[in-house]
């Protein structure tokens, strides 16, 4: 697959949450291959160093920090350490199974914390550094998982639907800096841990349900993030966009 190149993200500092594996990795190549400083956050360390050794011929090889995003101050500190950013890109979430009679108040919380508390946080922390830039862009990742109403996935669906609440509430707010929010909304996508849970029987009912019988794979999901961040989105902000091979 042959991808465009976008000039305005050369050079542009990324921040990529959750890079190192799945959709994250693919994200990270991406921006790589434009001649971004990406830098990427995760807490998986055998394959967020074996992506920056795949990754180490590109213009600016990325940068792994390792950070758990549910401990914010480690959160704000590895931010604040990292400087003014162009680009952040809210991709990590943990998509784990559950039933409603399973949840306690302790796991709502941890759920809430991996999925969705993040994501504001890391937006509070780098917008002031955005604004002095002239503007910049900040990707949330959302999920078709509560627009089907999937079973076993309720906490995550919840933050999946508040993360688009929370992407047209911080557009507005942070609109007159020249700020962009958008959220990016796939669908099923071929990494590893998908293949958890889903047989090849199962994959195949999806693609028969999909309008495109192509299997999403990260790159896909990647390039549309390239666009919204890149200067060719200029005006594109407050809603979501949805990549999923219209399986709706």
């Amino acid at each position: 697959m042959s991808s465009a190149i976008y000039p305005s993200l050369q050079g542009k500092r990324v921040v990529v949450t959750g890079g190192g594996s799945g959709i994250g990795a693919g994200i990270v190549a991406g921006f790589a291959r434009q001649g971004a400083e990406v830098i990427f956050l995760d807490i998986v360390d055998a394959d967020s160093e074996e992506l920056v050794r795949q990754l180490a011929g590109s213009p600016i090889p990325p940068a792994y920090k390792r950070c758990d995003l549910t401990d914010l101050d480690a959160l704000k500190a590895t931010l604040a350490q990292i400087g003014d950013v162009d680009v952040l890109v809210n991709n990590a979430g943990n998509d784990d199974r559950h039933s409603l009679g399973d949840i306690t108040p302790a796991y709502w919380d941890n759920r809430m914390g991996v999925n969705l508390r993040h994501m504001l946080f890391a937006a509070q922390a780098v917008a002031p550094g955005m604004a002095k830039r002239g503007g910049g862009a900040i990707i949330n990742f959302g999920s078709i998982s509560w627009h089907l109403g999937l079973p076993d996935l309720v906490l995550y669906e919840t933050a999946k639907a508040g993360i688009e609440g929370m992407t047209r509430a911080l557009a507005r707010e942070l609109g007159p800096d020249d700020i962009r929010v958008t959220c990016v909304v796939p669908g099923n996508v071929k990494t590893k841990r998908q293949e958890k849970w889903y047989t090849p029987e199962g994959e195949a009912e999806i693609v028969a349900a999909q309008c495109l019988k192509g299997r999403l794979v990260p790159e896909n999901v990647a390039s549309l993030v390239m666009f919204l961040a890149s200067d060719d989105a200029a005006l594109c902000t407050g809603h979501e966009y949805w990549i999923d091979a219209g399986w709706r």
